[in-house]
């Protein structure tokens, strides 16, 4: 994808959605270190309803230790993989007594020391919590940045560090978000909703699908406007 399309490809989503937003509910630095942590191999819909009972009840270390690993996988046993879930929020909440006085700490090295948080979680915390310009990369992100040709890549980190490079500076905040949310809900895996989206003649794949004739040419007349 070239400089201009990247550009163009990053006005779009902004004019679509000048501030996106994570979907995952939080309103404290430490309500969205867990609710990332429980959202591994989960949907945010079903992580917002554990939150939803958690929270109310325990939203800090010293109120989460409290509760205990017993009361805590009750709590989270709706979400997959919830004792091991359980167990690494536990450990996770001793750490941040121990060592950061019970607050989520702002820099990746402390982040990452932190059980069950890997480079994925730190660097949402640090873009979503801290706003830092970091770039988490999921399944969503993955797929988007090879299959629109913006930033390919054979690993998350080799896309992570694509998509600092070439995304233009003034969108690296909320890039992010905006590529979750377009794989999420348009450049799906299985059935990419290419005739509905914004940016399909900017992608690698669009481009492939509109020359084979599989996707109408925004910039080319469609029947209707045709002259007779």
């Amino acid at each position: 994808m070239s400089p201009a399309d990247r550009l163009a490809f990053f006005e779009r989503l902004h004019a679509l959605e000048p501030e996106p937003k994570t979907e995952l509910n939080w309103n404290t630095p430490f309500e969205l270190l867990v609710a990332v942590m429980l959202s591994a191999q989960s949907t945010d819909v079903g992580v917002n309803k554990v939150t939803a009972r958690l929270f109310p009840v325990a939203n800090s270390a010293e109120q989460i230790l409290r509760l205990g690993l017993p009361t805590i996988e009750r709590y989270l046993q709706s979400l997959g993989l919830f004792r091991s879930k359980a167990k690494h929020l536990l450990q996770t909440c001793e750490l941040l007594l121990k060592d950061h006085q019970g607050e989520v700490p702002q820099s990746r090295q402390d982040l990452e020391a932190l059980p069950g948080v890997g480079r994925k979680t730190a660097n949402v915390v640090l873009n979503t919590a801290f706003g830092e310009p970091t770039m988490a990369v999921d399944t969503h992100i993955f797929r988007v940045a090879n299959r629109t040709g913006l930033a390919p890549g054979k690993t998350p980190l080799a896309v992570e560090k694509g998509l600092l490079k070439r995304v233009p500076e003034r969108f690296l905040q909320h890039a992010h978000h905006w590529l979750i949310l377009h794989g999420r809900y348009i450049c799906k895996a299985r059935t990419p909703l290419c005739e509905q989206c914004p940016v399909a003649d900017l992608c690698k794949e669009g481009k492939r699908r509109i020359r084979k004739g599989l996707l109408a040419d925004p910039g080319l007349p469609g029947p209707a406007q045709e002259s007779v």
